[in-house]
């Protein structure tokens, strides 16, 4: 290293320090999100400013705490003080507002105890290569929201929200126009769905999911007024996938389990399809290289939280792809941090 390389390492020492001192506190932000969330502020605030002693009134907090609450988002650019004691919604803080592409589902899903809970036994995942939520809760995930309705509530909201900002990605990325009949595979509430069929309007679907999520999907075709031109179907997707589809989409489906549990549902998939039909993943495909990216750290929650599932690169979907019976077409990147991969079985 030279001399100058040192002195400029040297010059940069602190900003580092400053910058990974933030990064450790990474959990403190989210949570004061999910508080904001919880407590429905960017709503509070869609007419206009409020005053924290407004909001405190509103919210059933006090308003001290609340404002050092407000003021340490405000510093990320979550809600903005107009003048003193007074705040706004900022472009992103009105992301956590009641909207059609509201965050504040996944906002309060992130800040969850149990989440929380499972991300402390990290080591633990590491050592054993086990879910660390297993080692907590003694169950699976799955099987423990199967238990909690509250808890697969708020996943599933929490999920819906995740789905509507990466569904205005998918529609704008992908042309939809060639099929008739779209089947969704672990549609959650039909949130993607609902935002195809309404850019595609001749198109009809299926939303296919296990039964916990089959009444919300029926709301969100109903809010759209879809419900003529989509049907809910409830199964298990280890078992079969409904017949009859020009195209099978599974979004953040695939991630969720091990190679071999993946390769049983796209088999079923693969199973139900005709020569013509099209499989569509829609994933976070993780990039070569050190760049930061959603789905690096969406893996080892993966980890944390699922038995075995993964999020994959290009080349690891391939490989999965063909040992299911599938030909890879195009990999379609999106203005979201999901790529839509197009198959077709071989």
């Amino acid at each position: 290293m030279s001399s100058s390389t040192q002195s400029l390492a040297v010059q940069d020492t602190p900003n580092l320090a400053m910058r990974l001192r933030e990064l450790t506190c990474g959990y403190w932000i989210s949570q004061c999100i999910a508080a904001a969330a919880r407590l429905g502020i960017a709503d509070l605030l869609q007419s206009g400013s409020k005053s924290v002693a407004e909001l405190a009134t509103l919210t059933g907090t006090q308003a001290r705490p609340l404002y050092r609450l407000l003021r340490a988002l405000a510093s990320f650019g979550i809600f903005a003080e107009v003048r003193e004691g007074h705040f706004s919604l900022t472009p992103m803080a009105a992301l956590l507002a009641s909207s059609p592409q509201s965050l504040r589902g996944w906002a309060i899903l992130t800040g969850q105890e149990d989440w929380h809970r499972a991300w402390d036994a990290l080591l633990d995942s590491l050592r054993t290569g086990e879910p660390a939520f297993k080692h907590v809760f003694g169950t699976s995930y799955w099987d423990y929201l199967s238990g909690n309705p509250a808890a697969a509530a708020i996943f599933n909201d929490g999920l819906t929200a995740y789905t509507a900002q990466v569904g205005e990605a998918v529609v704008g990325a992908y042309n939809f126009a060639p099929f008739r009949k779209l089947v969704d595979v672990g549609a959650g509430h039909g949130t993607l769905m609902s935002a195809i069929l309404t850019a595609t309007p001749h198109l009809d679907g299926i939303v296919f999911d296990l039964s916990h999520a089959a009444e919300g999907a029926r709301r969100t075709l109903e809010a759209a007024g879809l419900t003529a031109r989509c049907q809910v179907m409830t199964g298990d997707f280890f078992d079969a996938v409904p017949e009859g589809g020009d195209a099978y989409l599974l979004s953040h489906v695939i991630h969720d389990w091990s190679d071999e549990r993946a390769l049983a549902i796209l088999r079923n998939c693969h199973r139900v399809m005709r020569p013509q039909s099209r499989l569509l993943l829609v994933e976070a495909v993780i990039p070569p290289g050190n760049e930061p990216f959603f789905g690096k750290l969406l893996d080892v929650h993966m980890l944390v939280v699922t038995d075995q599932g993964t999020d994959r690169t290009e080349a690891e979907y391939r490989s999965l792809l063909d040992a299911a019976g599938f030909e890879v077409l195009r990999v379609i990147p999106t203005a979201s941090d999901v790529s839509i991969m197009e198959s077709a079985p071989v």
